[in-house]
């Protein structure tokens, strides 16, 4: 089964991305076919929206579903006379919550993925930038301004999960990669052990960590399964005796990832507007 998807919005789209596909997920055996249509902030095009709409309900034969946080009355008006199945997120909980709170919303576009207060905007580029600055121990001098300093063997996670915490919720995330070397030795590797504190560990089943090292060098002793068993092996002791928290990323998303070592850590999210 095959059905067209659209996430209006007049910013991003991001939001209605997010959550229309949480609930599409939730359907097997469905070809979405899926269409982001950011910046709908004019009625012209609305209406250019409309016909793309009634477009794929003709190719299609069925509805198309919308997921929309449009929050423009007129624009949301245009939308609504589309063939699609319409599906308004602003609709669905601004009420209710204007209900409760007593008061009117500001009903302002851009609030979630804009700017917002410039001061937060740039906490969380500094937090990108200070990821990018000390990926993969390239630099240890930021090392005492970190939040968290994300370890493991090569390939395990670490880059895009400090790009992650820092973009998402702008933490100040380093990452240190543990080489051959480091495990020869016994405890921490030197430049980590005026911050265990802050140290969190990631591992990867071996056969993962060979699959992905293998599309990255193939046929070579470093992706080779022997060589994966004894660097994840020695990593998952060192994190033991040291008693570093850890989590596998074998089968988890970035988000998962994320999510657990915040729990664990007990860092706060800064969600920014």
């Amino acid at each position: 089964m095959k059905r067209s998807v659209f996430f209006l919005s007049d910013r991003t789209g991001i939001t209605a991305e997010t959550l229309g596909h949480s609930l599409l997920t939730q359907f097997e055996g469905v070809e979405f076919q899926k269409t982001t249509l950011p910046f709908l902030d004019s009625i012209e095009k609305a209406h250019q929206a409309v016909k793309r709409i009634n477009q794929a309900a003709a190719d299609d034969g069925v509805k198309p579903l919308l997921f929309s946080t449009l929050l423009n009355t007129s624009m949301r008006e245009i939308i609504d006379t589309s063939e699609g199945l319409l599906f308004d997120f602003f609709d669905v909980f601004i009420s209710p919550l204007e209900m409760e709170l007593g008061m009117r919303s500001a009903h302002a576009v851009g609030r979630s993925h804009g700017m917002g207060i410039y001061s937060d905007y740039k906490a969380r580029i500094d937090a990108v930038n200070f990821a990018l600055g000390s990926d993969d121990g390239s630099t240890l001098r930021d090392y005492p301004d970190a939040e968290v300093i994300l370890i493991g063997v090569s390939r395990s996670g670490k880059t895009p999960t400090s790009l992650y915490l820092a973009l998402q919720y702008g933490i100040r995330a380093a990452n240190y990669p543990i080489t051959e070397d480091d495990l020869e030795h016994p405890g921490l590797p030197k430049p980590l052990k005026s911050y265990h504190d802050r140290l969190f560990g990631l591992t990867i089943a071996p056969e993962r960590l060979q699959q992905i090292r293998s599309e990255r060098r193939p046929d070579s002793a470093y992706a080779s399964l022997k060589q994966c068993r004894y660097e994840v092996r020695a990593a998952e002791a060192m994190f033991r005796a040291e008693n570093i928290p850890f989590v596998d990323t074998s089968a988890v998303s970035i988000e998962e990832i994320a999510t657990t070592l915040l729990h664990q850590t007990g860092l706060k999210r800064r969600l920014y507007g």
